[in-house]
C-alpha cells in the first residue's frame, strides 16, 4: 500500500483493494477510485498541468485563466494565475446508476496533489 498526504490532500493506493484500489481526497472529503478511473483522471490532471505549463509564459503577473477539460467520465477545471491555482473534478455519473462524485483542492494543495499523482502514476505498487 501505498499512502500520500500533506494539507489539504491524499492519496493512496492498495492494489489489494481489488474494486476500488485508489483513494483521493481533500480537505473534509475523500472517494475511491476503480482502475480506470484513476487512469483516465491521471490522463485529464496531466493535460490541464501541460496546458498550464504550455500557457504561463504567455500570462503576466495579474492575469488569471480557466482550462476546463472533459475526458468521460471526468471533467476538470484549473483555475489560477501563474503561480497558484485551484482544481476542480467531477466523476460524471450516468443513468445506469453508477456513482458521481466532485472533488476539490485549493492552491496549494492542487500542486501537492498532482505532483503526488504525477509520482504515483511513475512508480505505481506491485
Amino acid at each position: 500500500m501505498i499512502q500520500r498526504e500533506g494539507p489539504g490532500w491524499r492519496l493512496a493506493w492498495d492494489p489489494a483493494r481489488r474494486r476500488y484500489p485508489v483513494l483521493i481526497g481533500g480537505e473534509g472529503w475523500a472517494f475511491e477510485l476503480t482502475g480506470d478511473e484513476w487512469r483516465e483522471l491521471v490522463s485529464l490532471i496531466t493535460a490541464l498541468v501541460e496546458q498550464h505549463r504550455a500557457l504561463v509564459d504567455q500570462l503576466m503577473a495579474e492575469e488569471a485563466l480557466s482550462l476546463e477539460l472533459e475526458r468521460l467520465p471526468w471533467w476538470g477545471c484549473l483555475d489560477g494565475d501563474r503561480d497558484q491555482w485551484d482544481l476542480r473534478v467531477v466523476l460524471q455519473g450516468d443513468t445506469l446508476g453508477d456513482r458521481g462524485v466532485e472533488g476539490h483542492w485549493p492552491a496549494p494543495a492542487a500542486q501537492a496533489m498532482t505532483a503526488a499523482v504525477r509520482t504515483l502514476w511513475d512508480s505505481p505498487p506491485s
